[in-house]
Formats: C-alpha cells, structure tokens, sequence
C-alpha cells in the first residue's frame, strides 16, 4: 500500500541497492547500535543501518561504504534500535483529537503505525466522516491507515444513528489508496446468522484482497463462535482472559490484546504465551482507546510494551508482537514492521528495552522526535462548517425530561441497573430496589441516574435508566456526545436539574464532555468536531480532559478512567446492559428490555 510521500519499494529500488552496494551515497546512517531484529527474535551488536528515500537500504556491521559528504550521520552510541511500533486496533476519535494532532501526540512516543477504525465519526457523518479522516491520515509523517467501519449502526434494530453505512459504502471504500480493510465486525450475532449485509461488506473486503476486523464481545466459545470466525472476521480484542486468546488463534484469528485508558486486558491474556507457551505470532497489542490525557502523561505503544514486559513476556517478543506481527497480519511485512532492506524506515532509539524510554524517532528516514518533542509538522485539512454543527436537538431539556415515572400506584420498584465494571468494557446487568416519590422512581446510594438524548434528527427523545459503580455523591451531573457508537448523548447524574443544565450546554457548544455540581459547570471538554473531537494540540485538551477526571472525583467518582466507562454506556454490542435511543437492551439476548422487574 502506498502512501503519497513515500515511493514503493519497487520505485525506490534502484536507489537501495546502489546504497547498499557502496555506488551511491545514503541519507542517513546510523552507526553503533544495538540491533532489535523481530524476524529472529535477537538482538545485535554493532550494528550500522542506512537509510535513504525513506526506507532501509543497508543493515550489517559497517556501513562506511554508504556514507557520502552529505549523509546525516547519526551515533547510536550502543542504544538499542528498534522498528517504529505499530497499533494495531485502535479509534482515532477517541482520543478527542482529529488524526493531525493525534499523530502529533503519539509520534515522541515512537508509534509510527497506525491502524483505525473511523467507526465513531461513521455514525455521526456516514462514508462523508469516513473520507475525512482517512484523507487527512493519508497526508501524516507516519503511517495511518484506515479500516473502512462495517457497523453503523453497530446493532441494527437496536439503536439509530446519525447515518448508516451499507456494503456499497464498503465496497466504494476498498478503491481509496489509505483503506488497509474492514473495521472491526461488531455485529457478531449477525454474522452467525448469516445476515446478508454483514456477509456482503465482509466479501467486498475479501474480494479486494484486505483483512477483515473482527469484534466477537461474547464468552460463548462453542459453535456460534466458530460460526464467527467461518465469516471471515481475521482478528479479535474483545478477549478478557486467557481461555479467549486461545480460542483466537486455535481457530486461526489474531488475538489482539488491549492495554488502553480503560482496558486491562492484556495482563490476564498474555499468559497464553508466558505460560502456556503458544507460539506468539499470532498475537498482537494494541490500545483500543486511548484518551488524550493518557497518551501525552503516559504513552501510547510504548506503554502497552512496557506494560506486556512487567507481565513477564520476554522484551523482544513484546516487540513483535508490537511490530512485525502486526505488520504480517494486515498483509504489510514488506513495508513496515522490522528494521530490514527495504522497509520503509521507522525506527526508535532506546536505551533499555523493558523501561523502553523514546530517545529519538525516525519514521520514513526523518527524525520526527527527539526525547519526548515532536519535530515535524502534522498537516491538517481544513474540516467543512458541517461537521462542527452535529448537535441537533429540537429545545432545551429541562428536569422534568429526566423523570422516571413509576407504574401507578407502586410505593417501590424493582428496576434494572447497569453495572460498571472497572478497567473493562462488559457492564453487568444489575437490580436494584428504588423508592418512589411523588409517583417518581429516584435513584439511591450508588444507583445513579443514566439518560440517552438523542442528537441526531432533533427528534427530542430522552431514554432514562439507571446505573451504578461510579460512587457519584451529592447533586450532580456529567453529559458527553461521545457516546459509542451511536453518539447521541449519554448524561449520569444524581440531580434531575444538574442532567438538564449539562445537556443544554453541550448543545450550546456543539459537543464535548461537561461536569456539573450543584447547579455549576465544573470542567468542559469542547469537542466541536462531529461531537466527538477538537483539532486544539493534544496537550491542551489533554489538560481539559485532566479537569475532567478531577471534576469526576470531586462528585465521588473513584473508577481508574471512569471517562471511558462513561463513553461506552450505549455500546449496545458489548453485554451484559445498555441504553439506546430505542431503550434498555440486554446485550446477552440483543432485545431490548423493560426497566422494571416488579413493583410493589
């Protein structure tokens, strides 16, 4: 796959070999490494490497037949040299940032690949969200390439979204030059059905020769799952222990495992390689959902590897499988991935592989980072008027929008809760016994409001619902269009007038997360692009997102990310309980349910 500022190897190939021949002078050399080399799993001694056009011409123990009068030479002084890492899953927005600012971010911590999923602009903007993000990916200093997304809505029948995406939309995608293959297939239950939609865009994909993402969010490992994997689907990260990451590969999937802001799933699967021994090419890291705040305070790939070795895997095959295991999987071992002849030439300067700290970055033969700066200019697009006004709503709400009424007469209910789970995506499905007051069910101790505003159509449906684990105290509420994946809008709050005060200011501003406590806004987070992202620098929203998470603390909240926990209320392909627009959906049956179970 090419990418417009950067040749193919097959153009690029006369100029390699001149180089690595000693006819022609490099760009660049870097002498006196240790070289990381993923195809052997070794790491080498004095080692020189040479670069020009952007890829790697020269690999070996001298280099002085590459060095010309103006070849930038550079001493690795004994670091250790690594290939530029690779994630292999992930969803740009959310990291609140459009791709130019996300790939600011995360090139000083020496990611230089990049697979996404647009899924979440999809539904708010449809294949017009889609071709944005993937034309300004396409114009970055590092590797971006787009999964075209399969699921908008993610479960048909069971949400609205803003637009929807069908298998002509995918079959037109697989033309454009930056679509590596098909988003991750959330719909799961429709692919074991044999849903001809979903079988349809996952044949298009087939046809153009790219790989299929995969989402199977289930413990049923039986024949449904075999059913899922018959589909085509090549890859999973929905796996949260290790009976799933062997199911994966058993079945020939790549088992990807997650570390991001909210998702710990890599310490309780890697065992299937530090302990059970299985052959680790078929796994994969990669961070799913990294929020800003995360990525510029602790990291991005560099953090997974990190984290993968102080679960006990060996640093090398950490590397792989943040490297060349990736690169093999989307069918682009030939052009990223390893430090070797032709390669397009990523690489990172370290000095210790398991502390892993990013000294220098090159990526396609430019240092683009030295020592935690971004050296490089990230171009932006200039993003239509249209995309900055996606909060449609008819009016203002006001408390009474939030009332639960209670079946006549009953003094108490039994009602269905969603239960947050820390550091995972699963919620639980919950009962908890509510009073009423005034014909109105009210939340108690840690049962806490929860409502769906839908933001799409202006149609002024409010969905109410209760939730618990976030330990939110006193009067107060939190409101964000990031709301996966419909995206409309998810409000949790213990005040009726607090939930009203946040929804109406985020219509106000066009989008984004707001805090409130007793009638007060305590932290906003503008998010003007399709609800979802700002194109501001990384470290500003960074630090509105910080302001965030201590609002959250201030109304109680005591959950690691409770922010992602937050976002992900209405994935309505994820079990146990949901909210959608259509209502209350209990994901083990994918039916929407009724929120009472009983009255009294």
């Amino acid at each position: 796959m090419e990418h417009p500022n950067i040749s193919s190897w097959a153009d690029a190939a006369p100029k390699l070999v001149a180089v690595a021949a000693g006819r022609a002078p490099a760009d660049t050399v870097v002498r006196n490494g240790r070289w990381v080399n993923v195809h052997t799993r070794e790491v080498i001694d004095g080692t020189d490497i040479a670069i020009v056009g952007g890829r790697f011409a020269y690999c070996g123990p001298d280099a002085s037949h590459c060095i010309g009068n103006a070849t930038e030479v550079i001493d690795a002084d004994g670091a250790y040299m690594i290939p530029g890492l690779c994630d292999g899953h992930m969803h740009i927005e959310s990291g609140m940032l459009t791709p130019a600012e996300f790939a600011r971010a995360v090139i000083p911590h020496g990611t230089t690949s990049i697979f996404h999923d647009p899924h979440e602009i999809a539904n708010v903007l449809g294949l017009r969200g889609v071709r944005l993000m993937h034309d300004e990916s396409l114009i970055q200093p590092i590797n971006i390439f787009t999964q075209m997304p399969s699921c908008a809505p993610s479960a048909p029948g069971l949400e609205t979204t803003g637009h929807e995406i069908s298998a002509e939309d995918v079959a037109e995608a697989m033309e454009w030059p930056g679509i590596i293959g098909l988003g991750e297939m959330m719909n799961f239950p429709g692919v074991t059905a044999g849903d001809a939609q979903m079988l349809a865009e996952i044949a298009a994909t087939q046809r153009a020769g790219k790989t299929v993402g995969g989402h199977y969010a289930s413990p049923d490992l039986g024949p449904a799952f075999a059913a899922y994997v018959a589909g085509g689907p090549a890859d999973d990260h929905e796996g949260t222990c290790e009976d799933d990451a062997v199911a994966r590969v058993r079945l020939g999937m790549r088992s990807m495992m997650r570390l991001g802001s909210a998702w710990y799933d890599v310490e309780s699967q890697i065992t299937a390689i530090t302990e059970k021994g299985l052959d680790p090419r078929n796994f994969i890291l990669c961070t799913d959902d990294s929020h800003s705040g995360t990525i510029v305070n602790e990291g991005h790939m560099n953090r997974v590897v990190r984290h993968a070795v102080a679960c006990g895997c060996d640093p090398v095959v950490a590397l792989q499988m943040a490297t060349l295991n990736t690169a093999s999987h989307f069918g682009l071992e030939r052009e990223i991935g390893s430090i070797t002849p032709g390669r397009r030439a990523d690489l990172i300067l370290t000095s210790d592989l398991k502390s892993l700290p990013i000294d220098r970055v090159i990526a396609r033969g430019v240092t683009v980072a030295r020592v935690g700066e971004a050296l490089v200019d990230c171009p932006h697009l200039d993003w239509p008027p249209e995309v900055r006004s996606t909060v449609n709503m008819a009016r203002d709400l006001t408390e009474v929008d939030f009332r639960i009424e209670a079946p006549e007469g009953a003094n108490s209910v039994r009602a269905k809760v969603i239960g947050v789970v820390e550091n995972q995506a699963p919620t639980r499905a919950l009962t908890a016994d509510l009073p009423v007051t005034d014909g109105i069910v009210e939340g108690e101790g840690e049962v806490c409001q929860i409502a769906l505003v839908e933001r799409h159509r202006a149609t002024g449906g409010v969905v109410n619902g209760f939730v618990s684990g976030f330990g939110y105290t006193g009067r107060m509420a939190m409101a964000s269009t990031v709301a996966h994946d419909s995206h409309h809008m998810i409000v949790v709050g213990t005040s009726r007038e607090d939930m009203a005060l946040a929804t109406n200011r985020l219509r106000e501003v066009g989008g984004g997360i707001t805090v409130w406590r007793d009638g007060a806004e305590l932290a906003m987070v503008e998010l003007p692009i399709a609800g979802l992202m700002s194109d501001r620098p990384a470290a500003q929203v960074a630090a509105a997102a910080d302001r965030m998470v201590q609002a959250m603390a201030e109304c109680g909240c005591t959950l690691n990310n409770a922010y992602m926990q937050h976002s992900l209320l209405a994935l309505v392909v994820i079990p146990e309980l949901r909210i959608s627009d259509m209502g209350l959906v209990d994901v083990t049956r994918f039916e929407l349910t009724e929120l009472f179970e009983s009255t009294t």
